[in-house]
């Protein structure tokens, strides 16, 4: 059973940057294909990034392409979100997602067996 805590959310305004990180309880946490979804106000829960378990390829959705960096560490067992010029359309909770695999990408949250409790982030406007 793989535990995943996200931290680093929180409010900022349009245009702004925030890092979100995920840490893994897991030691063969190198071996897990992890990924970001996020789920704005009323809406379902959306693919944002993944990235291969040895972190030499990353896949965006298109609405964050170019703003967001999917990055990890296997030494550290954690995950981070780079999210640039942030737009209010960002606004929701988002989660880190794992599954052990190195199939690659994985951008459907069926393909995930493994969630962390979520973090809010806010962009005003």
């Amino acid at each position: 059973q793989v535990q995943l805590v996200e931290s680093g959310g929180g409010l900022v305004q349009a245009g702004g940057s925030l890092r979100l990180s995920c840490a893994a309880s897991e030691d063969t946490f190198s071996s897990y294909a992890m990924g970001w979804f996020r789920q704005p106000p009323g809406k379902e829960r959306e693919f944002v990034a993944a990235i291969r378990w040895s972190g030499d390829m990353t896949y965006y959705s298109d609405s964050v392409k170019g703003r967001f960096t999917i990055s990890r560490d296997n030494a550290k067992n954690t995950v981070a979100l780079q999210m640039s010029s942030l737009k209010p359309e960002d606004t929701a909770v988002y989660y880190c997602a794992a599954r052990r695999s190195s199939y690659f990408p994985l951008i459907k949250r069926a393909e995930y067996d493994y969630w962390g409790q979520g973090t809010q982030v806010t962009v005003s406007s």
